[in-house]
């Protein structure tokens, strides 16, 4: 039942009483890793919205823009466990999970738990691993377990895969199954600057911060619980009804475009399969996380239109049509966010 103005005011009211009190620590750790990180506060925010929206994330980009090194800053600034994975094609689900030891003194197996048991997890070039070694990390992914030999463990929360992956090679590698690619909240793109004097700027901060005679590292500045403090309070922040309205015709425009506005009549053709109902939760979840970061006790349209192309462009599914035109699911998404208006 939609709460009344009073009572959705009065929630707001406490909601950013309790955001103002846990924000301060996880927005200080933007400032912290970009001590590292040059001229990327978007793609730290959104490493940030994965952490407190309990979900993981996917960066495409070519090599050399800091994508692994903005998630070993990030796992430095928290005190949790991390582990890097570099994904090969000869890697086995072993590799990940752990596997069963024989104690020849005691006669019995004993587990030996893999990389995939930490807080953080760098997966480095998933693509490039089989589908076996996928199906591992799904398993861990979405059921926050792993299977080792007849038992079963339960994964230590927060638990967060940031993966990488390369959009240029494509020799050696695997394509993502669809399954694995949904259950990412986001999929970040990172790209050069684009204008050319941001660029020179950035390139010339780079130059000067990481040739001097000591490399910037990050310092622990947060304990574990206190993201999972702050991820319950992420959960609390309410919604107004226009914004929930707002996040269902985001995701029933990518199924039928012409019913939801009649300037998106064209894109019905280009779209083989539109965003699922999971979809709809990670906007909001996602939304939710954007609020809490920006220091305000509920979520406005901007948080979710902000978000919007990250969570939905990996989760569009082009037809035929729309490669023989080459169009990606990137722009078809973008010409919904333009037509359809944010409250």
């Amino acid at each position: 039942m939609e709460q009344s103005g009073m009572d959705f005011a009065s929630a707001v009211a406490r909601s950013r009483a309790e955001v103002e009190e846990a924000a301060p620590p996880i927005r200080a750790v933007i400032d912290e890793v970009g001590r590292v990180i040059v001229g990327r506060p978007d793609l730290l925010r959104r490493l940030l919205v994965g952490l407190l929206a309990d979900g993981h994330i996917l960066l495409e980009g070519v090599p050399g823009l800091a994508k692994t090194l903005a998630v070993r800053s990030l796992a430095s600034a928290v005190r949790a466990r991390f582990s890097r994975i570099q994904f090969t094609p000869d890697l086995l689900p072993a590799d990940l999970t752990g596997t069963m030891i024989y104690d020849p003194r005691s006669g019995s197996f004993t587990p030996r738990q893999g990389p995939l048991f930490a807080h953080i997890v760098l997966a480095d070039e998933i693509n490039r691993a089989p589908a076996k070694v996928q199906s591992a990390l799904l398993e861990a992914m979405q059921e926050r377990q792993i299977t080792i030999g007849e038992t079963t463990h339960r994964l230590e929360e927060p638990f967060l895969v940031l993966a990488t992956q390369n959009p240029i090679e494509h020799e050696g590698t695997y394509p993502l199954p669809e399954a694995q690619v949904d259950r990412f909240l986001l999929k970040v793109r990172v790209g050069y600057p684009e204008r050319l004097e941001e660029h020179r700027g950035m390139e010339m901060q780079i130059l000067e911060r990481m040739t001097g005679e000591t490399l910037p590292e990050t310092r622990p500045l947060i304990e574990r619980e206190a993201i999972l403090a702050a991820r319950r309070v992420v959960r609390r922040i309410p919604m107004a009804q226009s914004v929930k309205d707002y996040i269902v015709d985001l995701v029933l425009a990518t199924r039928e475009p012409e019913r939801m506005h009649p300037a998106l009549k064209g894109l019905r053709e280009l779209i083989a399969y539109g965003a699922s109902p999971r979809a709809t939760l990670a906007l909001a979840m996602a939304g939710r996380a954007m609020a809490f970061l920006s220091g305000r006790g509920s979520v406005y349209g901007e948080d979710i239109k902000e978000v919007a192309l990250d969570v939905l462009r990996h989760r569009v599914l082009i037809t035929y049509e729309a490669e023989a035109r080459n169009v990606s699911s990137e722009e078809i998404v973008r010409q919904i966010l333009d037509q359809m208006r944010a409250p």
